[in-house]
């Protein structure tokens, strides 16, 4: 029986750090989600603010690509790409971009996601047709 003394305390270590172990990995699982829809969000912001832009300034400081790196930066995220020209024409037009998030994560140390967005502008829904 003496054989025996102290490993209990051995085992309750052990599953005290699976139990640990299982919890970060939960929590950054958490993190790099939330992280995800961040990312997600600043993308969608970019391309929306990018986009009537490339018509017109419509009261912006610079061009499409200078509001989407605006746009990307207030969400926390880098744009990266901005698919975006200036087009005087009143045809409709897509802008894409896409944006890096960078997080930290409590055992994996820092990672970066990216996300990618468009957004349609259709300068002839200006014109009011009712006059």
């Amino acid at each position: 029986m003496t054989g025996e003394r102290g490993s209990a305390v051995v085992l309750l270590l052990a599953v005290a750090g699976l139990v640990l172990l299982l919890t970060i990995g939960v929590a950054d699982a958490g993190i790099a989600f939330s992280a995800r829809l961040q990312a997600a969000a600043a993308a969608d912001a970019a391309a929306l603010a990018a986009a009537p832009v490339t018509f017109r300034p419509f009261g912006a400081a610079g061009g499409p690509v200078t509001e989407a790196r605006r746009l990307a930066r207030a969400n926390g995220a880098v744009l990266t790409h901005c698919s975006c020209a200036v087009d005087r024409t009143w045809r409709s037009r897509v802008v894409e971009v896409v944006v890096e998030r960078r997080v930290e994560l409590l055992g994996l140390g820092a990672i970066t996601v990216r996300a990618s967005s468009r957004a349609e502008f259709a300068p002839m829904a200006l014109i009011d047709r009712d006059i």
